[in-house]
């Protein structure tokens, strides 16, 4: 028996005017999705817990069957653990994105221009990362690389009381003066953002940028902060080998916590470019090795909802619908029995540009146990018609693999 996890990452979305008042997902061409929905178990599912933010932290350790309530310390020290950093308990961790602000003089009267400095490349935002661990590391503050836009600071003997340290995908297109935490506490870190913005903008790597009409890296951007991760062994809690692919390390972060494999794909890059049959392939191979579960995370769709791009995201699904989807399923044909679970993390709607805690539509497909789910296309207002509802996400797990 194997079991398959295709994770849509931020699908889920609101009736979006450019596309008619539909959602992606009702839009999107996706016959496989569609008919392993018709033929399988279809409902919603709250991935977000009321008094929980929607992060993909939190909604992701939910599908996997994890209480974020229970286990939960922080988005940062997750993606701190993908990248081998060892963390101490007195330890605090932040994300550390490259973000693009506009010019005016005075820091807080700055625009967040783009959360993502233009999606800037893993190898020149390593230069900067390096010049800013130059820059500001020492004793109690140090920098480590991440790919592409996201990196990490550690903080020794750091706190979580920091006020509120906002998402900077959360305020595209404002201006920032008003989500700055007026924390004693993050007193030290809002002074390096504001600090790193001249520093950054005299950089070699963003005077080549500019010169090429691309945006900038010029500010660090601290939040996401948390302490060491406490999450269980996937295994020991399911009796069931697995592993997670994924480009960002947020994801691998969670597996490496949880004690499942990680495997780097070439080409993986958590955007519309991503090397898709690539992470399809990597999910055949640890089948083929012995994993019982694998578990294939696509950030695309959730990026084209932060950065507005609706034809993009439509274009997400169905790139993973002819992309992925029949690789996988051509692939489970050799085993006796197989379970595939298609779902999104949390919505993402175009119309915020932010993260959502609705209920997410799923779908449960189980070879030799085909049913009528009594929908033919799956999408938000589709999976409330099977009137099938998991109040507590972390138990959607419990039933993918239960017989």
């Amino acid at each position: 028996m194997k079991y398959v996890v295709v994770l849509y990452d931020g699908m889920a979305d609101y009736p979006v005017p450019a596309l008619g008042g539909k959602t992606p997902m009702m839009v999107a061409k996706k016959p496989n999705f569609d008919y392993l929905a018709k033929h399988g178990e279809v409902g919603l599912v709250r991935t977000v817990a009321e008094g929980l933010k929607p992060g993909s932290d939190v909604a992701n350790m939910s599908v996997l069957g994890f209480d974020p309530k229970k286990c939960y310390t922080g988005r940062s020290p997750l993606e701190a653990a993908s990248m081998g950093v060892e963390l101490l308990d007195t330890d605090v961790t932040l994300r550390t994105n490259l973000v693009t602000l506009s010019d005016e003089p005075n820091y807080e009267d700055k625009t967040m221009v783009d959360y993502c400095a233009g999606d800037i490349s893993t190898e020149e935002a390593h230069e900067i990362i390096k010049s800013v661990q130059e820059k500001f590391g020492n004793d109690k503050f140090r920098f480590y690389p991440g790919v592409s836009y996201r990196h990490c600071l550690v903080w020794s003997n750091g706190t979580t009381d920091l006020g509120n340290m906002t998402p900077p995908h959360d305020i595209s297109g404002r201006v920032i003066g008003k989500y700055l935490s007026s924390s004693e506490n993050a007193k030290e870190l809002i002074a390096m953002m504001k600090e790193s913005y001249d520093f950054l903008m005299q950089h070699p790597v963003n005077k080549k940028r500019i010169s090429e009409g691309k945006h900038p890296a010029n500010s660090i951007w601290l939040w996401g902060e948390g302490k060491k991760p406490a999450l269980p062994s996937f295994y020991e809690t399911f009796g069931k080998k697995g592993a997670i692919i994924s480009a960002v390390d947020l994801l691998k972060g969670i597996a490496k916590c949880a004690g499942m494999a990680a495997p780097d794909v070439e080409g993986a890059t958590g955007y519309i470019d991503t090397n898709f049959e690539g992470k399809a392939r990597a999910a055949v191979e640890e089948l083929k090795n012995g994993c019982d579960l694998v578990y294939i995370h696509f950030e695309a769709p959730d990026e084209c909802g932060h950065r507005n791009e609706p034809e993009n995201k439509v274009k997400s699904i169905e790139m993973i619908d002819s992309r992925v989807l029949p690789i996988v399923l051509d692939a489970l044909k050799e085993y006796d029995d197989y379970k595939i679970m298609v779902l999104p993390d949390h919505p993402t709607p175009i119309v915020t540009g932010t993260h959502a805690s609705d209920p997410v539509p799923f779908m449960i497909y189980h070879k030799n146990d085909e049913k009528d789910s009594g929908v033919d296309s799956i999408n938000e207002e589709s999976a409330k018609t099977t009137g099938l509802f998991i109040e507590h996400g972390p138990d959607i797990m419990k039933r993918f693999l239960e017989d």
